[in-house]
């Protein structure tokens, strides 16, 4: 105060880095742009939009840091095919090929007669 100079300080949240820990053990900074290339190449000529795609990755990077310190690859994977399930089911196929490594035809038919599975609802006790 005596020497009429004034000073401030702000307080700012410190970014902490997202980590993802890959299937090789390898840990490495998250990275929304993988996730944004993934859903293009996945919706790729596709009725959805780029906001889209962006409100997906948005939701799969929150979620990210959610589970910090570290995700997995695995749970971002599973988060985007959630997602494309709900947003298109030849971009899910699409995604869950590459992601789940579909080596031959009968795994696209399993597949899809998972998405095409119809159960009746569960009746509530007596």
């Amino acid at each position: 105060m005596s020497c009429g100079r004034r000073f401030t300080t702000f307080e700012r949240p410190e970014e902490v880095p997202l980590l993802v820990t890959k299937r090789s053990g390898v840990r490495e900074p998250f990275d929304r742009g993988k996730v944004v290339q993934g859903l293009r190449a996945a919706t790729k000529n596709r009725p959805v939009d780029e906001g889209a795609l962006d409100e997906i990755a948005r939701q799969v990077e929150e979620l990210v840091r959610d589970a910090a310190p570290t995700a997995t690859t695995q749970l971002i994977g599973m988060a985007v095919l959630e997602r494309l399930l709900a947003a298109d089911h030849v971009s899910y196929l699409r995604f869950a090929s590459v992601y789940k490594g579909f080596a031959d035809a009968d795994d696209f038919q399993r597949e899809v007669g998972l998405l095409t599975k119809e159960t009746a609802p569960k009746r509530p006790a007596p």
